[in-house]
């Protein structure tokens, strides 16, 4: 299991370095994200195919939403306010983890929240938290 954990980490990694050097950050698709989760999910706990569908709905519907108010903030052409996104998430979230404790055992809702649910969140290339050191 462990090998099987660092060869997909070690995968992820590659193409995550070869996407970004053919052309920089690429907003994904609901379905390549709900993609991502499913592989996660399935290899982390191996779950049945009914499981697994039940959780490949409750992202569709939460990345879809996500979208949603992405692209509503997105179009008041300003730089969106992050307390107020979060806010307009945490619903959604919310939802979305109901969907999955349904499914999931208690353990298994845990190692996703804990280790899983983190990996997932996009980053940006170059970040933003780095300190800038004057000359």
């Amino acid at each position: 299991m462990l090998k099987k954990s660092i060869l997909a980490a070690s995968f992820s990694l590659v193409l995550a370095v070869a996407a970004n050097a053919q052309g920089g950050f690429q907003r994904r698709t609901v379905e390549e994200r709900v993609q991502t989760v499913h592989q996660k999910i399935d290899s982390a706990f191996k779950p049945s195919a009914e499981v697994l569908t039940k959780v490949d709905a409750a992202f569709k519907t939460y990345y879809t939403e996500q979208d949603k108010i992405m692209a509503e903030s997105r179009s008041e052409g300003q730089r969106p306010d992050m307390d107020a996104l979060r806010k307009k998430m945490e619903p959604l979230i919310d939802a979305r983890d109901k969907e999955l404790k349904a499914v999931l055992t208690e353990d298994q809702f845990k190692k996703f929240k804990d280790e899983i649910e983190p990996s997932l969140r996009q980053r940006r290339p170059g970040g933003g938290n780095e300190r800038r050191r004057d000359g």
